[in-house]
């Protein structure tokens, strides 16, 4: 698994049609009413990367297996919603769930399509979104600085440590900001995630925009892309309408088509997948054999064991070493043999960082 978004936004923004759109299923039922959604769905997606095509080609594999991406495409929320307003908070505890924040603003005109605000203002929007996670975290910030509090005072030191976190946490959300802008020691990252706050989690603002808008971007999406910026925050335009056109085409010679049509270079879903990895710290390395070349996804930063762990845990467990190859060596040398050959495999053992695009087989004994 790539990584798990959780898509949110008021309602009649496009979320259900963005997220039949990247699962190209109709599981979401996309209507013109407030919370068509009644309960969070999930769909899985392949995530393309032409890099795995060719590592597959060269190494004639009989089956190529991309890595997924996981969209939940969670109920509308409206005002209020922490405090039970519209279908309430039971939804924010699947937001808790998600690795990152989707959220999707309504950046179009279109009389047909009522907005719950009555106006359209994507800024005005992602703050009314925002303002309800913070309100949950403040809730679930003061629920556990009670319980904790009783303890420190007895001495704990764990929980002297973790009164002190929570304190800090709640001295930031009271001042209107969201928890991902705590300031954390390298001792306090562990415990600081162990609160699954919706604040916390790092946000991919998505503007839909109609297809005239598609390609350039409109003023609305230039000022949340400054807002986005301002946040240490990612955005991407897209118009969900087009992304559900293209998952109704069969081929990829439709789809390039259609897209060169309207001026489009790619699919949304493509800058979408770019945009969370970058978000997230994610990067890709592949298997390649025979039976099947496979892409893999594991966080920025991890060691060759972290990645063996990925395939199976007893990979991690008694990893030996890594045989690696750099994938611009496996392309122009023509795969592993021609490398081993020409010393292009290298042997790397448990201090290796993975670089993204590597090709890997690792050796474990259990």
């Amino acid at each position: 698994m790539g990584f798990n978004c959780g898509i949110v936004g008021l309602p009649n923004v496009g979320k259900s049609t963005l997220f039949n759109a990247l699962t190209a299923t109709a599981a979401a039922q996309a209507a013109n009413f407030p919370f068509c959604t009644i309960e969070p769905n999930v769909g899985r997606v392949a995530v393309p990367d032409k890099r795995l095509e060719k590592i597959s080609e060269i190494a004639k594999s009989a089956k190529t297996v991309p890595t997924q991406l996981e969209f939940v495409d969670i109920a509308g929320l409206v005002r209020g919603a922490s405090k039970g307003e519209g279908l309430g908070n039971q939804f924010l505890g699947n937001i808790r769930e998600t690795d990152a924040i989707i959220h999707v603003l309504r950046c179009f005109e279109d009389g047909n399509i009522t907005h719950v605000e009555g106006s359209i203002d994507p800024i005005r929007d992602a703050e009314t979104i925002e303002m309800e996670l913070m309100i949950a975290d403040m809730d679930s910030v003061e629920r556990q600085i009670n319980n904790v509090a009783k303890k420190a005072k007895s001495g704990d030191a764990d929980s002297r440590a973790l009164l002190a976190l929570l304190e800090k946490v709640k001295a930031v959300l009271d001042e209107g900001r969201l928890a991902s802008c705590v300031e954390l020691k390298d001792d306090e990252i562990k415990p600081f995630k162990m609160l699954q706050l919706l604040t916390a989690k790092p946000i991919l603002y998505v503007c839909n925009v109609n297809e005239n808008d598609a390609a350039e971007g409109n003023d609305w999406t230039r000022k949340v892309e400054a807002m986005a910026k301002e946040r240490g925050a990612q955005a991407v335009t897209i118009c969900a309408e087009i992304e559900a056109e293209i998952a109704r085409l069969d081929t990829p010679e439709e789809k390039e088509e259609f897209l060169s049509s309207i001026g489009l270079e790619e699919p949304g879903l493509d800058r979408i997948i770019r945009a969370g990895y970058s978000l997230l710290g994610l990067l890709t390395f592949f298997t390649a054999g025979p039976k099947e070349s496979r892409a893999w996804t594991v966080r920025a930063g991890a060691k060759a064991p972290e990645a063996a762990g990925c395939i199976h845990t007893d990979f991690e467990k008694g990893f030996i070493r890594a045989e690696v190859i750099a994938f611009d060596d496996y392309v122009a040398l023509g795969g592993e043999p021609p490398c081993k050959d020409a010393g292009k495999m290298r042997q790397e053992g448990k201090d290796y960082t993975v670089k993204d695009g590597d090709i890997m087989l690792f050796r474990f004994n259990v």
